[in-house]
């Protein structure tokens, strides 16, 4: 390490430092870097913090980890302490501007500051005159806050000491305790301590808490490369030109602006998470003296502890055998019934929250987050992260972020939909549809379907265009822009999340085996290239025998869909028949509308029914994979859940949109399925009509019942448990856990089912958003729904689910991606092949009266439906009438030399989608991949500060080893080095 003390005399002289600082500064015994002086005051501060977290393992530890010693001046007393401990200690005595202006002179044109808390260091670490009342503020904040809400909740042991971090719950009568009686010895030889307690309500039931102590805790932390803080951040800055300095005015002025908003959140009520403005590093038990441990029962995270304990569950063993492991197959087999770690107390309480505060982090998340009236205000995530873990923080996060995104979406589908409500009426083609009284549509069926006069499909062509008018392209467009935007900024605020939690290098180092991979291929291991250890490892023939198998079943499951879809369409032709001849006049009069109104409500009954089965053959193929970590396990379940509900959910309205009324034939020479019946035709005003009510409808009853099952029926079932327990017991009698299990648990897909929901519903926001400009105002509205219904479902109507970690939102973002790029390719289809927009586009500008520039005031859409209808013979349906009916195509009339044949518009108008196609993927894609090229995944000021922090860490790690070497060194009577000797 560099010796400083010339750059020190030189500042001296520079700067006509005052002599008494510059020798405090000169005999001071650890030298720190340059580079890393702006955090002296932090390594100096938690000099007395070495020596408590020294002291925690003096029993376990060599005599190389003795306390150290450090002098607290107050006013009533001041320890004696030797002559160079007072020097050191002097330091302390500095203000906080004084180290300020000298780590200015020593960066020059450098600022070290916080830039998200304002330099707001916490100065009761420099000057000893207050370390003692800050020191008592900080305990008692602590015990109020972190202790009080155990103590209260009955969340202790017995002995009231012991916090219990999870709880075992299994039935007496069950016969094998042989299982948990080696289970639970096994756990107790590991280091916890259990403690068991029958249920009040149910004799029957037994409740196993446990408890982790310190050292267990420290070993596993240790050996799950948990990183823990260790100094508080200063952020390192270069000063910014005067420009820099305005823009930054400018968007602090914004920042105060937004304080006012009443979205926002009042941070005053939430705890100070002291934690994200701390250096971390891996916890290591030789190195304890570095870490910041004020308090030992508060040092690891309600969620570390649940982690660390549910971590050696599943790794114990219950019988001998190598797959005779984890409390997942103890539960699968019946010898427990549950395990989950226990809420933090009540949610409700009888005194006010603004008067009294929170009675714990539980109560906090209801009456700020999970409460129906808050559905207007930001979410608070750190707090959500810090109860339920970040797995749960960011799912909360990315659906936060997407609603906000939707936003924009919905506002401008809104104004197309308005567009073309105000401008229907004025329409070309509505108005010629409406005014066509004399013009008779050829029956659409054999039997019982008689003609039908054009204008009786007036009120279908006007509810077309409010979905098929001339914001559709734009609309279109601005949704395939706005799904790259919502993904690439979801992007950047996913990587500063990551780095406020502290999930930079977490996947890297925490991401451990299943133990059920570990159980089947223990025999065959293979040296670990990053750790250097030997781990099972699967073969690749073994692997790709159940790719195979688990790829076989998907195609399975897929083409059983296709069945159903199959089934549907049959259906479809067998009962239009029946709907033209009812007695109802209503529905003999609208027999179309109540054909396809009946076939998607069958339809949504199938896809409910087949959700069923697709999730457990999902969960068996998936385990016959047997994914080496549970992150390839969650992926591979999510993208087998994905596609089958994406193919049952969608594949209707890819028929609807793209083979309804296309391959009928014309009249007098129908194409028949089974050569029994005849095809389904469009409606006179065409198939956009039938797919915006199969969308609409399917989505607004999807929507119904995920709701009804999130929430409605864990609310009958938690109903219905507090009804059975009811026996003259009051809820204040019986402890928390029994109340915990009296909840209902939290699925075992975990958020499976919440990313699948919503992702899901992008799916029917963008892939067919031409033809339902509507869906992103359908989805907003239920978005704003979901977060509170799901807040409300986590708080109060579920078990405490296991605070887990990760980094990103899985494999939901590339399957987000992947209906981006498929939502650019359908739109395409939809506004080509499915509306009429192209047809009416040749129309105009080929055959129209401004073909030719002639007719420059009229309406260039004039003449278009006649021109769009083709003409056909009645006598030739042998019906006994004569004259003429129109049929939607472009064929020649019965009097041209090639009657009933294609007509040169046609090929014209089928080049013209064509090109369509081509010029709108092409357009949109490269406007999708210019503005993914421009957003970075990351910004610029996190990534330097990022590099940054890392280099801080490994000065302050040295620094830090030095000082305490050098402690030990002074207290033996060694001599003291200022460099590593």
């Amino acid at each position: 390490m560099v010796h400083h003390s010339g750059s020190i005399q030189s500042f001296k002289q520079q700067k006509g430092m005052n002599i008494s600082k510059s020798e405090i500064m000169k005999e001071t015994s650890l030298k720190p870097s340059r580079r890393s002086l702006p955090c002296l005051a932090q390594s100096y501060a938690h000099s007395k913090s070495l020596s408590q977290s020294t002291s925690l393992f003096q029993s376990t530890e060599s005599e190389s980890q003795a306390p150290t010693s450090v002098t607290l001046i107050s006013a009533d007393k001041a320890e004696q302490v030797d002559p160079e401990e007072n020097q050191k200690d002097s330091v302390l005595k500095c203000s906080f501007a004084d180290l300020s202006d000298f780590c200015l002179a020593l960066g020059k044109d450098k600022v070290y500051m916080d830039e998200s808390e304002h330099a707001n260091y916490d100065r009761s670490r420099l000057i000893n005159d207050f370390v003692i009342k800050d020191k008592a503020e900080s305990k008692t904040k602590l015990s109020k806050n972190d202790m009080n809400y155990i103590a209260s909740s009955g969340l202790l042991f017995k002995d009231g000491k012991k916090r219990i971090d999870y709880i075992l719950v299994y039935r007496k009568t069950n016969i094998q305790y042989d299982k948990r009686n080696t289970f639970e010895k096994n756990l107790r030889a590991e280091g916890l301590m259990l403690e068991k307690e029958p249920a009040i309500a149910n004799p029957d039931i037994m409740f196993i808490k446990i408890h982790i102590p310190w050292d267990t805790l420290c070993k596993y932390a240790e050996r799950l490369n948990i990183r823990m803080p260790f100094r508080k951040k200063c952020y390192y800055t270069d000063q910014r030109n005067k420009s820099m300095s305005r823009v930054q005015n400018y968007f602090k002025r914004i920042k105060k602006w937004m304080s006012q908003n009443p979205m926002v959140l009042d941070k005053s009520a939430f705890p100070e998470l002291e934690e994200s403005d701390c250096y971390t590093g891996p916890f290591s038990r030789a190195r304890i003296h570095h870490f910041i441990i004020n308090n030992k029962d508060t040092f690891f995270s309600n969620a570390t502890r649940s982690r660390i304990v549910y971590h050696m569950l599943e790794r114990t063993k219950y019988e001998n055998g190598i797959s005779k492991v984890g409390i997942r197959k103890l539960i699968n087999n019946g010898s427990y019934i549950a395990a989950f770690p226990p809420h933090e107390g009540a949610y409700k309480s009888s005194l006010p929250i603004k008067t009294h505060g929170p009675q714990n982090n539980r109560h906090l998340l209801y009456e700020r987050w999970a409460r129906w009236g808050m559905w207007y205000k930001h979410q608070p995530l750190d707090l959500i992260r810090l109860y339920f873990g970040e797995k749960i923080g960011l799912y909360f996060a990315w659906l936060g972020w997407y609603t906000g995104m939707l936003i924009p979406a919905a506002v401008v589908g809104l104004c197309v939909f308005f567009y073309g409500l105000v401008t229907m009426n004025e329409s070309q083609v509505s108005q010629e549809i409406c005014k066509a009284t004399e013009v008779f549509m050829c029956p659409l069926c054999d039997k019982n379907c008689s003609l039908q006069r054009l204008n009786d499909s007036c009120i279908y062509a006007k509810v077309t265009y409010l979905f098929d008018n001339g914001g559709t392209v734009f609309f279109a467009i601005f949704m395939a822009i706005w799904a790259t935007v919502f993904l690439e900024f979801w992007k950047r605020r996913r990587s500063i999340l990551t780095y406020t939690w502290d999930l930079i290098e977490w996947e890297e180092e925490e991401e451990t085996l299943r133990p059920q991979f570990e159980a089947k291929y223990y025999k065959m291991e293979v040296i670990n290239p990053i750790t250097g250890k030997p781990e099972p490892h699967q073969p690749s023939s073994d692997k790709i025998t159940r790719l195979l198998v688990s790829v076989s079943g998907i195609f399975f499951m897929i083409s059983l869909v296709i069945t159903a879809v199959f089934a549907v369409v049959v259906y479809r032709l067998v009962v239009m028949e029946q709907f033209a001849s009812f007695k109802w006049n209503f529905i003999k009069q609208h027999w179309q509308f109540a054909t396809s109104a009946a076939a998607v409500c069958i339809n949504f009954i199938i896809i409910m029914l087949l959700n069923l089965a697709y999730e457990k053959i999902a969960y068996l193929l998936t385990n016959l994979e047997y994914p080496r970590t549970e992150s390839e396990w969650e992926n591979s379940f999510a993208l087998k859940m994905f596609l089958f509900q994406f193919v049952n959910l969608n594949s209707s309205i890819f028929y609807i949109a793209f083979f309804l009324g296309r391959f009928v034939g014309h009249p007098g020479k129908y194409n028949k399925l089974f050569d029994r019946w005849r095809l389904e035709e469009c409606h006179p005003s065409g198939c956009l009509i039938d797919l915006c009510l199969q969308m609409g409808v399917i989505m607004f009853l999807k929507q119904i019942w995920n709701n009804f099952m999130e929430l409605g029926y864990p609310l009958i079932q938690n109903w219905w448990s507090r009804h059975k327990i009811k026996r003259g017991i009051q809820d204040a009698s019986i402890p928390q856990w029994e109340n915990d299990w009296n909840l209902q648990p939290m699925n075992i897909h975990g958020l499976m089912d919440e990313y699948l929901e919503m992702v899901l519903q992008f799916g029917f926001t963008t892939i067919f958003v031409a033809a339902f400009p509507l869906a992103p105002l359908l989805a907003l509205l239920n978005n704003i729904i979901e977060i509170r219904l799901d807040a409300y479902k986590f708080v109060t109507q579920w078990r405490r689910p296991l605070p887990a970690r990760a980094t990103d939102i899985g494999i939901w973002l590339g399957i987000l991606e992947g209906i981006g790029i498929l939502a650019v390719i359908t739109n395409a289809f939809v506004i080509a092949i499915t509306s009429d927009y192209i047809p009416r586009f040749v129309y105009e500008y080929k055959y129209g009266p401004c073909a030719n520039h002639e007719e420059q005031n009229e309406n260039c859409l004039k003449g278009y439906v006649n021109n769009s209808l083709s003409f056909f013979d009645l006598s030739e349906l042998g019906m006994g009438k004569s004259g003429y009916c129109r049929y939607r195509d472009y064929r020649g009339p019965p009097w041209s030399s090639k009657p009933y044949e294609f007509t040169l518009q046609y090929w014209h108008i089928l080049a013209a989608r064509l090109a369509f196609i081509i010029v709108f993927e092409h357009l949109v894609f490269g406007i999708k991949s210019f503005i993914a090229y421009l957003i970075p995944d990351v910004p610029k000021g996190l990534h330097e500060r990022i590099r940054r922090e890392k280099y801080l860490v490994q000065e302050m790690m040295y620094e830090a080893e030095l000082e305490h070497l050098q402690q030990q060194r002074r207290k033996s009577g060694q001599p003291v080095h200022h460099e590593w000797p």
